[in-house]
């Protein structure tokens, strides 16, 4: 069931299933996607006792801002302070927090610098703080191309290209981000109308453009990037899933910044899975949260 609640910047708007008094989890979509990632995930975790929120990331679906005046930022600390912000309304001291791609970025954020939020963890790719102050350096060649649309993302013809094309721009990175899943037209355009949100655009670009120091931030966000600099450890219980089929971090890609992770951990990889790995792959996802649930316990 959808619901709204306000934050002290959002008017944020989530799907809750399950008991009110369940074990709360709190699951994050990515970009450039939508709660819908979590459809399938939903209602096995409620059956299982759980109380599952899904919100509207800034900048998708209802999710709306509450001032004009408020920055259109996409960085990694604002989407990390309207997840508390978000625990905070709701009333829940601690959850069970998932995620992938900008959502996962979200939960690594709140495990790492608020560990008693934070039940435990399960995250798509690892670790997903983004360490800004190396940004510029390159990569391998094989690792740049994959990067073509943050970089495209980085110019006012890449704005306008989101802006005028944002439906068949999010489609391409869907189709290279997970080959292997062959998604129809209605599942996509499910997901594909939460991209006509106002604010889209601008979160978007400022997303891919703050990540690699182009632009500055939210100054009510500066504590909370100095922090993150400092790239801290997650010692909260924690599951990482790779989809072997990702065409954006393949298997192994971020094997180094497993050292991070300094409680529990563990890290599966899901065959047949791409970028999209909670809605291509819901049942090796479901499993991890529960698995973190009992190992919470």
């Amino acid at each position: 069931m959808l619901k709204r609640i306000a934050t002290d910047l959002l008017d944020i708007v989530y799907d809750e299933q399950g008991d009110a008094d369940g074990w709360p989890v709190v699951l994050l979509h990515g970009f450039p996607y939508d709660i819908h990632a979590y459809e399938d995930i939903a209602p096995r975790l409620a059956s299982r006792g759980a109380r599952v929120i899904t919100p509207f990331l800034r900048g998708y679906g209802p999710t709306r801002f509450l001032s004009a005046a408020t920055p259109r930022s996409g960085q990694q600390a604002a989407l990390a302070a309207d997840l508390l912000a978000l625990l905070d309304a709701l009333r829940i001291e601690r959850a069970v927090l998932g995620g992938y791609d900008w959502g996962g970025r979200a939960a690594c954020i709140v495990a790492a610098l608020y560990p008693s939020r934070a039940r435990g963890l399960v995250s798509v790719n690892g670790y997903n703080i983004q360490d800004i102050a190396t940004a510029m350096r390159p990569a391998s060649p094989e690792k740049e191309h994959r990067m073509w649309y943050q970089y495209y993302l980085h110019g006012e013809r890449g704005r306008a290209g989101l802006t005028e094309n944002r439906r068949a721009f999010c489609r391409l990175l869907w189709s290279l981000w997970s080959p292997s899943w062959r998604f129809g037209d209605d599942t996509y355009a499910r997901s594909a109308a939460a991209f006509d949100n106002p604010d889209f655009v601008d979160v978007v670009v400022h997303s891919y453009r703050h990540r690699f120091g182009l632009v500055d931030g939210d100054p009510r966000f500066d504590d909370m990037e100095r922090r993150l600099s400092a790239m801290p450890p997650i010692t909260v219980p924690a599951i990482t899933l790779e989809g072997d089929a990702d065409g954006v971090t393949p298997p192994g890609g971020r094997q180094a910044d497993r050292k991070h992770f300094t409680g529990r951990h563990e890290n599966r990889l899901v065959p047949n899975a791409g970028h999209n790995l909670p809605q291509e792959a819901p049942e090796a996802f479901a499993a991890a949260v529960l698995d973190i649930d009992a190992w919470a316990d």
